[in-house]
């Protein structure tokens, strides 16, 4: 059968929209779309962020402990018993000599010696006699050097039976006992942190006493103890001691004695010790 023009141009016409078809139906199984992976940016190393106030730990708590009272080394002190301020010579044993003199004079009693040492000078309250006591009184030194020696007596029952607190010019304290005129040191020459040193100088001489126990002090400050049996009361004196060839003028005043009412606790069996004899002091 022969085709007409038409119909031929009718049959290519169909065959391009086919092939067409088969051509974009190829493209659509085989083309994907492109699939966008988002870029991300490098992060920037990060900043320190400064801390203007820094928290402060807080410190641990320490247990409280509770308060330690001071020891009273004075236990006891009650009432003035009696005070001088030596505007009575009568009351004292005076004395003037070449060598040394005692006086009672602008309410103090002097103590002077002017010939080279050894030489030594004492005077003593006639009373009241006393057991149980504190008593104070202040040693004006104006001269006095080296080993040269003052100090205050107490428990005197005679010029040649009492105790004596001594000090040297060369800061130095010790207790002795005297006894028929000789000396017992009890307590050794030792260094005290109040003992003044050369001259002048002033210091406060202390001294409790009760039964055999007797504490002395320097501007109040407490020195030493000692227990010491042999001389239960007395009156009290002062005295200053040469050992050189310089003068020595030793001044004391304000002595004032209190009462003690105190009972002291008893004491440790000790084993027995009696000194030996120091040197006599010239009188």
């Amino acid at each position: 059968m022969k085709l007409t023009n038409m119909e031929k141009r009718n049959l290519t016409l169909i065959a391009l929209l086919a092939a067409c078809g088969l051509i974009l139906a190829g493209c659509s199984g085989t083309v994907q779309p492109a699939t966008l992976t988002p870029t991300v940016a490098a992060s920037a190393t990060p900043t320190a962020t400064i801390i203007w106030f820094p928290p402060t730990e807080t410190p641990t708590a320490l247990p409280v402990q509770p308060a330690t009272p001071t020891q009273d080394n004075r236990p006891g002190v009650g009432d003035l018993l009696f005070s001088d301020s030596f505007d009575d010579p009568a009351l004292w044993n005076t004395a003037s000599s070449e060598e040394a003199s005692a006086i009672v004079t602008n309410n103090q009693l002097v103590l002077s010696i002017t010939e080279p040492g050894p030489v030594s000078i004492a005077s003593r309250r006639d009373q009241p006699s006393v057991g149980d006591f504190f008593a104070e009184a202040t040693a004006k030194i104006s001269l006095c050097n080296n080993s040269d020696q003052y100090g205050m007596l107490f428990r005197a029952a005679s010029s040649g039976d009492y105790y004596r607190f001594a000090l040297t010019c060369s800061g130095q304290e010790r207790l002795e006992r005297v006894r028929g005129g000789v000396t017992y040191p009890l307590i050794g020459w030792q260094l005290g942190n109040d003992v003044p040193i050369g001259a002048p100088a002033q210091v406060t001489l202390g001294v409790w006493a009760v039964g055999t126990e007797m504490r002395f002090f320097l501007n109040e400050a407490f020195q030493f103890s000692m227990i010491d049996p042999v001389f239960s009361a007395g009156t009290f004196g002062f005295y200053a001691y040469a050992t050189g060839k310089s003068p020595v003028t030793i001044s004391f005043s304000d002595l004032s004695v209190y009462s003690v009412s105190y009972i002291l606790p008893t004491p440790s069996p000790l084993p027995s010790w009696t000194p030996l004899p120091a040197t006599t002091l010239k009188p």
